[in-house]
């Protein structure tokens, strides 16, 4: 990736990550969980195939990195999207799955070590802590957290798990690939587990109109494809926990989009919590390591 655009990259993956989860909610109005992504993984091979015929971009050179990239793709594309969207539909509340999944940068930060053979220092945990601490000031002004679906908060934390170990898994054994052939890959394995699960569970009945339509697109494009053309690029270029750390940004975020898309309202407290968690971020982004 080029360097201007790989600086650029965070504040552009944040955006896209972050509009992802309204507008998968208004996707969510008119499709099941797995239907919509069984459809969405689906549209993005649509468009990736032709692309790739054109393009003709290497392909992985041995089964081991065709699987390295599979795994990466299971873990986020399939238990990550999957189990948040099912999380949602069962009444999970976004403020649940919020602060459920705004843990990711602390079990990166406490895996990476070992994992990944990346430390992190104590400025690099100070920022993290002001991460978490104004995300969850987001959460709880935004709403109240009242007792949730005990399979629904199940889901969450397997779905907290399936990115972190995805975001491990890439940086340990993921190579730099095209991001046409990384994408192709990785949605591939989506739509290969997706569409025989929602076969089997659900009716897998859409309805059409204009609102899903423009949804599916963003979710096809913006989340899809640009966002996780980005994300992959900054875990390769940078270290895992700086990377993590933009998570704790995404649920502030996401309360912003949901103001005018889904009318939530952003109280005072909230916007305390966005501006804390940016403070986190920057310590992170700036900490040695």
């Amino acid at each position: 990736m080029p360097r201007p655009l790989l600086l650029a990259a965070p504040a552009l993956f944040l955006i896209l990550w972050s509009a992802g989860f309204a507008i998968a909610k208004l996707g969510l109005e008119h499709a099941q969980p797995l239907t919509l992504l069984a459809l969405r993984y689906s549209c993005v091979l649509v468009l990736l195939i032709p692309l790739a015929l054109i393009l003709r971009p290497p392909m992985p050179r041995t089964a081991r990195a065709w699987a390295d990239i599979a795994i990466v793709g299971f873990l986020i594309q399939v238990v990550y999207f999957g189990l948040c969207y099912v999380a949602f539909k069962s009444g999970v509340s976004a403020g649940g799955v919020a602060i459920i999944v705004c843990l990711q940068p602390i079990l990166v930060a406490l895996a990476a070590p070992k994992f990944v053979g990346e430390a992190t220092s104590p400025r690099g945990w100070l920022g993290l802590a002001l991460g978490l601490a104004g995300a969850a000031l987001v959460i709880f002004g935004r709403s109240s957290i009242a007792a949730e679906n005990l399979f629904g908060v199940a889901c969450t934390v397997f779905a907290l798990f399936g990115i972190t170990a995805g975001t491990l898994w890439e940086k340990r054994f993921g190579v730099t690939h095209h991001p046409v052939t990384s994408n192709l890959i990785q949605y591939a394995t989506g739509a290969a587990f997706t569409l025989p699960a929602a076969w089997a569970t659900e009716n897998m009945a859409v309805t059409w109109n204009a609102e899903f339509a423009a949804a599916l697109a963003y979710l096809v494009i913006g989340n899809s494809l640009l966002a996780m053309t980005l994300l992959l690029a900054m875990i390769r270029a940078g270290q895992v926990a700086r990377v993590s750390a933009l998570f704790y940004l995404v649920p502030a975020l996401s309360a912003l989009f949901a103001w005018p898309l889904l009318g939530e309202v952003m109280p005072p407290l909230a916007w305390a919590g966005l501006a804390l968690a940016g403070l986190g971020v920057a310590i992170v982004s700036k900490a040695k390591t």
